[in-house]
């Protein structure tokens, strides 16, 4: 069996796909496991050493897009690159003063019941995040896909990494609960 055809412009191109934010999971799966199936570098063990390597190449190529697109936070990233939009996450740090605010409640609660050990606490704050968080993918899905307000929705990005730390110390107050 020929190696497929890596030879393509995006990620979204690669599993033939439309580059949106508002992605088919289920198919992106499907079409991740059937290339690699064929990339595999399990594949290519009876080749010589120069195909083998271009092998792991082509596998880790795949993987890396397969990441890329299969994380809403890195997806839109990706999308927004895409469109010439740098989400300036690192430079740019100006958030609505009310979303600061609700981000510095949610961290004091977090260290709160981690303080107490009250696990009930800590699950009713990672819903409730997991919820914010859907919105605000929702809200990013509307803004890159219908409206492409690239702006706009570099800003929901931003918002969306305040999530992700807030969701990595959820997390870390679980694993200090079970040590």
């Amino acid at each position: 069996m020929s190696s497929p055809d890596l030879n393509f412009q995006n990620h979204y191109q690669l599993f033939d796909l439309a580059p949106v934010f508002k992605l088919d999971t289920a198919l992106l799966e499907q079409r991740f496991r059937a290339l690699q199936a064929q990339v595999h570098p399990d594949k290519s063990s009876h080749l010589s050493d120069a195909e083998q390597r271009l092998a792991m190449q082509r596998s880790t190529m795949v993987n890396e897009a397969y990441q890329t697109l299969k994380s809403p936070i890195r997806r839109a990233r990706y999308l927004l690159l895409l469109q010439g939009v740098d989400t300036q996450e690192e430079t740019n740090t100006v958030m609505p003063v009310d979303f600061l605010m609700v981000q510095m409640e949610w961290r004091e609660a977090v260290e709160d019941a981690a303080k107490a050990r009250d696990i009930s606490a800590l699950e009713q704050l990672d819903a409730r995040m997991k919820i914010q968080t859907r919105e605000l993918e929702a809200l990013l899905a509307v803004k890159m896909d219908i409206d492409h307000d690239y702006p706009f929705a570099a800003g929901l990005v931003r918002k969306l990494r305040f999530m992700e730390k807030l969701a990595e110390e959820i997390d870390a107050a679980y694993d200090e609960l079970d040590s």
